[in-house]
Order: structure tokens, then C-alpha cells, then sequence
């Protein structure tokens, strides 16, 4: 039920890099949400056409959706560890990435067929 969309104007990385990014921040969104990882969703497009502060160097939005556990502290901590895995593994500072949090209700999540809620 979590996913984690990363979009990043940063080069794509190898194969064996993106999938280390990705099951880093899997593991990371489930571990500060308490959610069982076999739920989490990670996605990862890089090379996409963006600008921030008027500026085309690197830069990453990243959209984090979950059916609850989004409290303060949390989206605070997971905002941190989000920013330092994007900089160790994209180059991305943390000041060039905008992190967009959505708490969705379980009815609206769909997954094999059926809902959450």
C-alpha cells in the first residue's frame, strides 16, 4: 500500500545501481511507516526534463502515498532518509528535491482485485 515515486532529472543510473536505489528506499519507506514491505511500491524515472529554482541541474520530486502513518515525525524522518539516499545515489542535493506526501483512504487504494478499506 506504500509506493514511493522518484522523478529526477539526474542521468539514468546502470541497472544494478537503480535496483539498489529501489530496494533502499523500499526498505526505508517501510521500515519509518511500520508497513509490511511486501506492500511497498518503488518507482524510479530519471533523465526527465526539470528545472528548480529556475536552474536545469539536477533535481528530484518525489511522491510518497500510504494509507496512514503519515504523521508529522514521520513524513519529518522519512524526509530525511528520502533527501540522503537521493543524494548518495543520484548526486541530488537535499535543498534541489521537493517531497510530496498523500495519505489516501483504504477504500480508494485498490490491490488484487479488491480494496484496502
Amino acid at each position: 500500500m506504500p509506493l514511493i515515486t522518484v522523478k529526477t532529472s539526474a542521468p539514468a543510473l546502470e541497472p544494478p545501481a537503480a535496483q539498489a536505489l529501489l530496494l533502499q528506499l523500499s526498505a526505508q519507506l517501510a521500515s519509518l511507516l511500520g508497513k509490511p514491505e511486501r506492500y511497498v511500491m518503488t518507482a524510479l524515472q530519471s533523465d526527465a526534463s526539470m528545472t528548480f529554482a529556475g536552474d536545469p541541474a539536477p533535481a528530484a520530486y518525489v511522491e510518497v502515498k500510504s494509507i496512514g502513518a503519515l504523521e508529522r515525525d514521520r513524513t519529518r524522518q522519512l524526509s530525511g532518509a528520502l533527501c540522503s539516499l537521493l543524494q548518495t545515489h543520484l548526486g541530488v542535493p537535499s535543498e534541489r528535491v521537493y517531497i510530496g506526501f498523500e495519505d489516501v483512504p483504504g477504500r480508494l487504494w485498490g490491490w488484487n482485485g479488491a480494496t484496502f478499506g
